[in-house]
């Protein structure tokens, strides 16, 4: 049985993890993140509560569970901060339960200030990025010149470090974008005072999973965005800075990949896209209307309208590859109750040659044709339903269809936002 289970993202983010990792978080004793910053927003709803999570583990709103940040992720001290006061102003408490890496890159203005710069500057190439500094903190840490929580532990090398690097950024941007400079010593001092609220939650991450591991503890690893945002899998460059596939789940973390005993993927009954890039199976006019209608497809940290379109086979079969997943849980499903017919994509075609392979280039994907394969629709309502039973005929033989036009099996089928909505086909594959 699988003790440590990775949550992964098959399409463009947005599949609705959050809800998925609320629901199993009851089976697990540890929740980690991963990757990202607060630009992925997980809403779960409890009861009455509705939680909209940016950067801390949806695992935080168990109070029995321990939520971890991992040093994938890129930590801004102030977006944290105000977080858990929000969280804790909701009745979840943090204090005892929440560790952050003590090797997590941190996430400053000057971050927020220049993406925001370079966004303007590319006019109609915008790349549709949440302007949270996300990107500009993972080039930093790439070009081996960033600042990491640790260093939040000496006031005096933080100081001196951090003046240097607003005095190169503000140089950059004026040259680069006539942005104004930051004020270095502001900056500074101000963030050495948010460090105060901060290092009570430092830890090596990496000893302290590998440790309860040892003690028999199971972790939940908790992605954000999507498989086909991952710098190295996705649509580049149209994508994420950070490993947001399963693999990130050990560079993330500090744990080793024989650690992870199943990976499960997250996919809408449909497919949705946040901002630039490529989208084949994209539905425009009036049923990618509908379906933003119905499914509330908006964003849960900027409010941008999602584009919508169907379900596209060929780009969930190279998630599944990518990911090695182990099982499938599907989200939404009621979206689709509605519909009479509901097309699938089956098989791309380029320049007259048909292939069911997902291409690296953005190009071909921008230009490719879509095949489409028409499935009989229910026209029943499926919100809520808890049984497999309680699924029209026609649900259960679209969800077989995914399944067998994928090559995965599909673990639970999500019904609504409450974590007790859904249905489960294989609880074996995530739970023992």
């Amino acid at each position: 049985m699988p003790s440590n289970v990775v949550i992964v993202g098959v399409q463009w983010g947005d599949e609705g993890k959050g809800k998925v990792v609320d629901t199993l978080a009851g089976r697990f004793n540890i929740v980690a993140r991963y990757q990202g910053g607060a630009n992925a927003g997980h809403t779960v709803l409890v009861g009455e509560k509705k939680y909209v999570l940016q950067l801390l583990p949806t695992g935080i709103i168990r109070p029995d569970k321990t939520a971890v940040l991992g040093n994938g992720v890129v930590i801004d001290p102030e977006a944290l901060q105000q977080e858990i006061r929000k969280m804790e102003d909701s009745g979840a408490s943090v204090a005892g339960r929440l560790m952050v890496s003590d090797r997590a890159h941190l996430i400053l203005p000057y971050h927020r200030e220049h993406e925001v710069a370079a966004e303007n500057a590319r006019g109609d190439g915008k790349i549709g990025t949440t302007r949270k500094g996300i990107g500009p903190s993972y080039e930093d840490k790439a070009g081996r010149r960033g600042l990491r929580t640790s260093d939040l532990r000496d006031p005096a090398r933080f100081r001196e470090m951090c003046k240097e690097l607003v005095s190169e950024k503000n140089r950059i941007d004026a040259a680069l974008y006539s942005a104004p400079p930051l004020d270095a010593e502001d900056l500074t001092e101000k963030y050495l005072r948010l460090a105060e609220g901060m290092l009570p939650y430092l830890t090596d991450v990496s000893a302290y999973l590998n440790a309860e591991m040892d003690r028999g503890k199971r972790v939940l690893f908790e992605g954000a965005q999507g498989t086909l945002l991952d710098l190295d899998h996705g649509t580049y460059p149209f994508v994420t800075c950070s490993s947001a596939a399963a693999g990130g789940a050990c560079t993330g973390t500090g744990v080793g990949p024989t650690r992870i005993h199943a990976v499960v993927g997250v996919s809408k009954a449909y497919t949705t896209r946040v901002g630039s890039g490529p989208f084949p199976t994209e539905a425009l006019g009036a049923a990618g209307e509908e379906i933003r209608k119905r499914g509330g497809e908006y964003g849960a940290v900027t409010g941008r309208p999602r584009r919508c379109g169907w379900f596209d086979v060929p780009l969930a079969r190279y998630s599944a590859r990518v990911n090695h997943l182990s099982a499938v849980i599907i989200t939404k499903l009621d979206i689709l109750d509605t519909l009479a017919e509901i097309p699938v994509g089956v098989e791309y075609e380029f320049k007259g040659k048909r292939f069911k392979n997902f291409p690296a280039e953005v190009e071909t994907l921008e230009q490719l044709k879509v095949h489409y394969r028409t499935v009989p629709g229910w026209q029943k309502d499926t919100f809520g339903a808890h049984e497999a039973s309680q699924l029209p005929q026609r649900a259960r033989d679209y969800l077989s269809f995914l399944a067998d036009q994928v090559g995965v099996k599909i673990a639970m089928v999500s019904t609504g936002p409450e974590r007790d909505q859904c249905v489960w086909l294989d609880e074996s594959v995530v739970c023992p």
